[in-house]
């Protein structure tokens, strides 16, 4: 193998088959600074704004920053911050350098240049893509005040360790020298999204300006301006986005095919299939790119879009990745070749789609048929094990929602219930049937301890719930503990197999 670097220095000598950055790097300016880059940002938002840099829309270059690992900068800074995007199907391979990555942060490191970015004049937008557990909620819903990072920074408002933290301080000493705030678009899978974390960060602002009340310390605001907390609820815009595109892991196997294929080596190439959409709520006061060019969906009410994707799209993921795993299937397009597996996965799009507005516009039979397509994908590998991490905080948005609103109306739940049960099987399993930490989740050590005392059906799925804060409050919570401790009964006796079998489906060995 070669022992050349993909780099600014060797984009001419990429064969002719490689797409490349049609524009020069050198006159880019930052406008926008994304907390979070990992492999989804990079093969999304990252490059729709390849598409709008190489339209000549010259001052949307992105910060990137981790405020974890030091991994993609690593991987990436001795590449000038290229990278290569392949999209793959079962017909083929199609590669695409990416350019719109300027420079990479590592938070940790250097918190400050952190906050130099993001106060920065020229940055007009903040992204995020950060997982639902970096958002830091308590069971509630509302945020975890009692989380050590939030406490930190806090304390420590110049030296801040979560996004929270970040922004807020950002635009504390924006606002105090008189710079407009930054437009924050979180690209998460959370319902609501842009509200969502609105409501967050107006929460952790609020404690801070408490805590600086009682400090009788000057806020880094004008003197007689409101508190922190009512700047960012009435000045700040969070519009809400639904994100969507395949991304599995990159592989050993990835990085060799591409370096030979390019004939420079890529230390962090991202595999993605040729579907991508991106629905945003158009709320931009400092400006935007001209996403819609390049096929983002700008509306004004992002809901009923993101509850189909989260519903159809994600409910499925999880239902494949838990069902798949316990039926022995490594990916994605294995376990949905798998005929009860595909026909479960029917019934399952027949129950959420109940639940979604029907006048909306939306066209619930070509996306079901879409998704088939892109799960039957063979050329990308995507990991049951992959999908199958944080359970407890997606599946609240996922399935747990649907199975409320189900109840409600009296509809049928039955297939949707049965992921919630699958996921608590597929925890019980590591270790097991599944190789230890095979999948994570944030609530391990409690679940792990839980799951080890080996309670009857209906007691571990109510503390399952306890601990999770599933449908906390909700009339009808006992109702969906007993029809998912039922196909709890069914996965523990004999597996997806009965399970499968007490609701009319056939089931296979798996291979």
């Amino acid at each position: 193998m070669t022992h050349d670097r993909l780099s600014d220095g060797t984009l001419r000598s990429l064969p002719n088959q490689a797409s490349v950055p049609a524009y020069d790097r050198d006159d880019i300016a930052p406008g926008i600074v994304h907390l979070g880059v990992g492999a989804f940002h990079r093969a999304h938002q990252a490059a729709y704004v390849d598409d709008c840099l190489a339209a000549g829309e010259r001052d949307w270059g992105i910060v990137g920053v981790s405020l974890r690992s030091a991994d993609t900068r690593d991987a990436l800074a001795p590449q000038d911050g290229l990278y290569t995007l392949a999209i793959r199907d079962s017909g083929g391979e199609s590669l695409r350098v990416i350019g719109s990555i300027q420079s990479m942060l590592v938070a940790p490191e250097d918190p400050g240049a952190v906050l130099a970015a993001l106060i920065d004049p020229r940055t007009r937008i903040v992204t995020l893509t950060i997982t639902e557990k970096a958002y830091l909620r308590a069971a509630d819903g509302r945020l975890d005040e009692t989380h050590p990072d939030i406490v930190h920074d806090l304390a420590n408002p110049g030296l801040p360790r979560t996004a929270h933290g970040f922004l807020t301080e950002a635009l504390a000493r924006r606002r105090a020298v008189g710079t407009p705030a930054f437009t924050v678009l979180c690209c998460d899978n959370l319902p609501a999204n842009g509200a969502t974390l609105h409501r967050l960060l107006i929460e952790f602002a609020a404690l801070r300006d408490q805590g600086l009340a009682r400090q009788g310390d000057v806020q880094l605001a004008p003197q007689g301006d409101a508190p922190l907390a009512s700047h960012i609820a009435n000045d700040v815009a969070f519009p809400s986005s639904m994100v969507d595109r395949i991304v599995p892991a990159t592989t050993d196997a990835d990085r060799t095919r591409i370096a030979v294929e390019l004939g420079v080596e890529d230390a962090w190439p991202v595999m993605t299939e040729p579907f991508c959409q991106w629905v945003v709520e158009d709320d931009f006061p400092a400006g935007r790119p001209a996403w819609e060019k390049f096929g983002v969906t700008m509306v004004a009410d992002v809901g009923p879009f993101e509850d189909m994707k989260l519903r159809l799209l994600n409910g499925s993921h999880s239902g494949i990745a838990y069902l798949g795993l316990l039926s022995g299937h490594a990916t994605v397009d294995r376990a949905f070749a798998d005929p009860a597996i595909r026909q479960f996965v029917d019934r399952l799009w027949a129950e959420a789609i109940s639940t979604l507005p029907e006048d909306a516009g939306l066209d619930t039979s070509a996306y079901t048929a879409e998704l088939a397509q892109r799960f039957s994908n063979t050329a990308l590998a995507h990991r049951t094990a992959q999908i199958a991490n944080d359970g407890s905080q997606k599946l609240p948005q996922r399935i747990v929602a649907s199975v409320l609103e189900c109840l409600e109306a009296g509809t049928e739940m039955v297939h949707l219930t049965l992921v919630v049960a699958a996921w608590i099987a597929a925890c019980a399993e590591r270790g097991k049937a599944l190789p230890e930490a095979h999948f994570t989740d944030p609530l391990d050590a409690p679940l792990t301890e839980l799951l080890s005392r080996q309670l009857p059906a209906n007691e571990t799925v109510t503390a399952v719930f306890d601990l999770a804060g599933f449908a906390r409050d909700h009339p009808e919570r006992q109702t969906l503990i007993e029809l998912a401790a039922v196909h709890l009964v069914h996965l523990r006796r004999d597996g997806p197999t009965l399970a499968f079998a007490a609701l009319g489906i056939d089931s296979i060995e798996a291979d």
